[in-house]
């Protein structure tokens, strides 16, 4: 499973390329932080990744990417429903009888620093911990591709160090997963860098 990026580039009517010859290839077990100035393409590019926006120039091929899932910027949870329900659900939805859910999510949980906030509802939850708590469920769900859109944009500097911290551990085998910000703590915290500002 892998997606490559062969010379891509884009623009939208009437207006300059965003950026242009885009090469690389994201493999599982990977977190991508894809940065530049704001305005550089980055929620673009993800939205092409995601089959969403065709490039205008080069292309992109996904192999063995079937299920993608998505993370954004303002966490949205269902307001009386535990931080463990949002997760379990999505092991529930994978075939797992509850019991096995609820202790799989409570493990998830606990490498997410949420351990002690599991049976909160989602509406007492802090910004930081609905954004931790969006990047379980996304785990959770077992995507090929995790796309996460400026997770710390919406968040104070120590709840987007929390934030950060997390991402920094969310690498799995089974997964391509891609960031973008503009947060220099988010960019350090993954695996590898793609600089929109280096193609434009």
């Amino acid at each position: 499973m892998f997606v490559t990026l062969t010379d891509v580039g884009h623009r939208y009517p009437g207006h300059p390329l965003l950026f242009e010859n885009v090469s690389a290839r994201l493999d599982p077990g990977h977190v991508y932080a894809l940065t530049g100035p704001s305005g550089s393409g980055k929620s673009t590019l993800l939205g092409m990744l995601a089959g969403w926006i065709p490039p205008v120039l080069g292309n992109i091929t996904r192999v063995g990417v079937e299920r993608i899932g998505w993370v954004f910027q303002n966490p949205h949870g269902v307001a009386r429903r535990t931080a463990l329900d949002h997760v379990a659900l999505a092991f529930v939805a994978r075939g797992e009888t509850r019991s096995a859910a609820d202790a799989r999510s409570r493990e998830l949980l606990e490498r997410f620093g949420l351990g002690r906030v599991a049976d909160r509802q989602f509406r007492a939850l802090s910004g930081g911990e609905g954004q931790r708590l969006m990047l379980a469920r996304g785990i959770a769900a077992a995507p090929d591709l995790l796309l996460v859109d400026e997770p710390t944009a919406q968040l104070d500097l120590r709840t987007a160090a929390s934030v950060s911290d997390a991402l920094g551990r969310i690498a799995t085998d089974g997964t391509i997963i891609v960031v973008a910000t503009h947060d220099a703590r988010t960019r350090d915290a993954c695996t590898d860098v793609i600089d929109l500002g280096a193609f434009q």
